[in-house]
């Protein structure tokens, strides 16, 4: 039973093409005109035929809201019908005024709107002719002119209010379109950006495998021993450029049409965690005053874990300069442990507006966002109770870390 009647809703809707409480309303409207039809035939005020008018003009401002402009036209035709019979003025004639209201309102083009407002106040006049009274003619036409007048500028009124409301959702709307859209183009070169640096990392176990292999091929005979340990750093060099080949593969799977940034150059440099103190001074130089500690000691990594590292603790710091402003606390741990790399950064909040450029980095949160991603690690950052932001993220280390090209590199 219920899944019939949510099945017959959808299906009403469909048809229908409105709202429920539309529909409620409107058919409200469309009673009070046969309300007003019933009960001046029941009173023999009218015959058969304006009876019949008035049920024609409460159907047709059923649809005032979907055809408001062809409503106009019909209730206008049918009120033309009665004064070319002579009826005069009668209840149901309201619908006159409910046609002119949703044409105003309702209509594509103002011009409708203004159309039917010229034909009521003629028909107003022509009702006040057909009208018997004490006083002169042009009174009762005073009188539906001020009618017709009011209900206009009701209409008016609320048109101007719906377009308004309509324009701000409309711009809401375009809004988080721009919003969703600057979000994918900074995930995309964000994903450009860590692709070309893995890039980076592979070409060069890569070339540190073409050095080993040429030097197993020359001491083979002569120093089978140094020999077997230059073989074992190809295997274990080639282990480690094939797990950052599939990282690699991963962040590029999906196509991006973001360019390469020119501001990096074509043998833009890749950092180390050696370079930590000189970033933190350079922040320090900035105007941060940062604090660095942690647990335990940095085992060797993998060139694109290293990296990683490297930039989310960047990105962290240029955040703070970012938002927190000149004279920001930070607090920078890195606890190290046998199977993860905690960063935590927790500034205080409490700096001045950045009266230069803040040192660049890459997109924030979507950068390290993605490069924690890229290596299964979790990232979560958010306020702080003090008033100031928190950012920890926890990389994964590999049992294999430090083996293959860490220390062939060494």
């Amino acid at each position: 039973m219920g899944r019939a009647g949510l099945g017959w809703g959808i299906v009403a809707r469909l048809i229908l093409g409105r709202p429920l409480r539309g529909i409620a309303f409107d058919t409200a409207v469309c009673g009070l005109v046969v309300f007003f039809a019933v009960s001046a035939y029941v009173a023999g005020q009218i015959g058969v035929p304006a009876f019949a008018v008035g049920l024609a003009a409460a159907v047709a401002v059923f649809f005032r809201r979907t055809h408001p402009t062809a409503v106009a036209v019909a209730v206008a035709a049918l009120a033309l019908v009665q004064v070319i019979a002579g009826w005069g003025p009668l209840a149901y004639d309201i619908a006159v005024l409910i046609a002119l209201y949703s044409v105003v309102k309702y209509a594509d083009r103002l011009r409708d709107g203004i159309v039917a407002g010229v034909v009521a106040v003629l028909g107003g006049v022509l009702a006040a002719l057909q009208t018997p009274g004490a006083g002169p003619w042009w009174m009762g036409a005073f009188f539906y002119a001020l009618i017709v007048g009011a209900v206009w500028l009701a209409g008016l009124n609320l048109r101007t209010r719906r377009l308004y409301v309509l324009s701000l959702e409309d711009r809401a709307a375009t809004l988080e379109r721009e919003r969703e859209a600057q979000a994918r183009a900074a995930v995309a070169e964000e994903r450009t950006r860590i692709a070309r640096e893995l890039h980076d990392v592979v070409a060069h176990s890569m070339a540190v495998m073409i050095v080993q292999a040429d030097g197993v091929r020359f001491t083979l005979d002569r120093d089978p021993a140094t020999a077997r340990e230059a073989a074992k750093v190809v295997a274990d060099t080639g282990r480690a450029a094939l797990e950052e080949m599939r990282r690699l593969v991963g962040v590029l799977r999906e196509p991006t049409a973001t360019q390469p940034d020119p501001a990096d150059g074509p043998a833009h440099r890749r950092p180390a965690l050696v370079e930590l103190p000189a970033l933190l001074d350079r922040f320090r130089a900035a105007g941060l005053r940062v604090a660095c500690g942690g647990a335990g000691a940095p085992p060797p990594l993998p060139p694109g874990l290293e990296l990683t590292v490297y930039r989310v603790v960047q990105e962290s710091l240029t955040n703070t300069l970012k938002h927190a402003g000149v004279g920001a606390s930070v607090e920078l741990t890195l606890d190290w442990s046998a199977d993860a790399v905690v960063i935590r950064a927790v500034d205080d909040g409490r700096g001045r507006p950045v009266d230069g450029p803040a040192p660049s980095g890459g997109h924030g949160l979507v950068g390290m966002r993605e490069r924690v991603g890229v290596y299964d690690g979790s990232l979560a950052a958010g306020p702080t109770l003090a008033g100031g932001w928190r950012v920890r993220a926890r990389l994964p280390l590999s049992p294999a870390a430090g083996t293959g090209e860490g220390r062939a590199a060494a």
